[in-house]
């Protein structure tokens, strides 16, 4: 039996021949380390290796550190803005813009006309007036920094004042409250958790009172005996008493929903139109670009939170308004192909079920027991809260594996396929399943079942 006195030393399995190919391929400062965590192992073991066995553990080694983190997925959950999973998938068109700038300088902060510096936020600002009606536009690093810049900006050791049935959370734990508290504008909580009266903003407007805040409950409903005043009296209230009228509208959407057979969530346009003065907003739920957050409305009051000193830090790179523009452009020229989001949420129950069954069909003729069923899909993403969608799913019917472990067996695919339990059984939503991945997700279940 060898003893640990007979472990080859670093520099005799660097100059192996296996060590030179590994060298070659990963860099030597790499197989070096690998190197040295196998001789390690196999001290601490008390054990020395076989040779294959050896090699084998460094290169287990080397690709642990090199395997991508940040993987592509095949969302099959139906849940369309999927936080967990990126949220909004970006639209060829969005995609192969964030390419070409991705490897090249830009004119990211550069005026081509007078060749002078100029701003990041003029490349999609003219976009965004157009499309939304706004005077000016801005553009940070999600939705929560414009509502922490606007009020950061406008309020700061001021009161605002605001619904307590709006003290939403997001994901993550992060509260209204927070973010209020953390800008340094003083929240004063008026009415009840489900009715508040235009009389009860009125009744706690002091000369110490910056603005009134309406936050859209993106991501719950209060249903039942619930009362909450409109945009335009809340902006009479406001504009008669020289306040602002700010909004945190979080899923910034530019197309009436109520197209899709949805509930209607309010949009950009009309917010705007009702006499809010700045909007906050995201550009990766139902707007259906990157993760951005958005300030749109009076001019004055964009340059004033844009010369705040933590709009630097809450600033969006090059990438992102690449993306950002692009998306803005298929709004712009109404594209025959929308984004992708919206493809989702328009696909119809017929398209959903002959799909659903195509899926079924060809797993069933590779061998893996399937069937359809009809069920539903979300939006997700703090948009459309309780709204479902009629969908019809592919049920697989593993007989030696439960639910969750199949669940888990997609999930170690390549590429991992994301699916849910329904009814005891592993299904797959045909309505989150991009075009293009019916092939890889047919090959990732068959082998998950196998």
């Amino acid at each position: 039996m060898a003893q640990l006195r007979d472990l080859p030393s670093v520099h005799e399995l660097l100059e192996d021949p296996r060590g030179r190919l590994l060298a070659a391929e990963h860099g030597r400062p790499l197989v070096l380390f690998a190197v040295q965590r196998a001789l390690e192992r196999e001290r601490q073991e008390g054990m020395v290796a076989e040779s294959g066995r050896r090699w084998a553990d460094v290169e287990d080694q080397i690709q642990a550190l090199r395997r991508p983190r940040l993987r592509p997925v095949i969302n099959a959950t139906g849940v369309i803005l999927h936080t967990n999973l990126g949220r909004a998938p970006l639209s060829p068109e969005a995609a192969a813009a964030v390419a070409r700038v991705a490897t090249r300088y830009s004119n990211l902060e550069l005026d081509l006309r007078t060749g002078k510096r100029g701003t990041r936020h003029d490349l999609v600002s003219d976009l965004l007036c157009h499309l939304t009606g706004a005077e000016s536009a801005a553009v940070v690093n999600n939705c929560a920094a414009a509502t922490l810049l606007m009020l950061a900006a406008l309020a700061k050791g001021k009161e605002v004042v605001v619904s307590r049935g709006e003290l939403v959370e997001i994901g993550g734990a992060f509260r209204m409250p927070d973010v209020m508290r953390l800008s340094g504008a003083r929240m004063v909580e008026v009415g009840t958790t489900n009715r508040t009266r235009v009389e009860d903003y009125q009744a706690a407007i002091t000369p110490r009172t910056a603005a009134i805040l309406k936050v859209h409950a993106s991501n719950f409903k209060v249903v039942g005996f619930t009362e909450s005043p409109q945009l335009p009296a809340l902006a009479s209230l406001a504009h008669a008493h020289g306040l602002l009228l700010l909004e945190d509208l979080g899923s910034g959407a530019l197309l009436d929903t109520g197209e899709a057979g949805l509930a209607s969530e309010p949009t950009i346009q009309q917010s705007l139109e009702a006499g809010v003065d700045l909007v906050a907003c995201s550009g990766d739920k139902l707007l259906g670009g990157p993760q951005a957050g958005l300030l749109l409305g009076k001019t004055s009051l964009v340059a004033q939170a844009l010369r705040h000193p933590l709009a630097r830090a809450v600033r969006v790179d090059k990438m992102t308004l690449a993306a950002l523009a692009a998306t803005l452009d298929l709004y712009l020229r109404q594209a025959p192909t929308p984004v992708p989001v919206w493809e989702m949420l328009r696909s119809t129950p017929a398209d959903l079920a002959a799909r659903a069954r195509q899926l079924a069909e060809r797993l069933v003729a590779a061998g893996v027991p399937a069937e359809t069923r009809e069920s539903t899909s979300t939006a997700g993403g703090g948009s459309l809260p309780g709204e479902q969608l009629p969908t019809t799913v592919v049920a697989i019917i593993a007989t030696r594996l439960t639910p969750a472990r199949l669940i888990d067996r997609l999930r170690a695919q390549d590429p991992p396929v994301i699916a849910r339990i329904e009814a005891d059984r592993a299904v797959l939503d045909p309505r989150t399943i991009l075009p293009d991945e019916d092939e890889p997700l047919l090959r990732a279940v068959i082998a998950a079942v196998r």
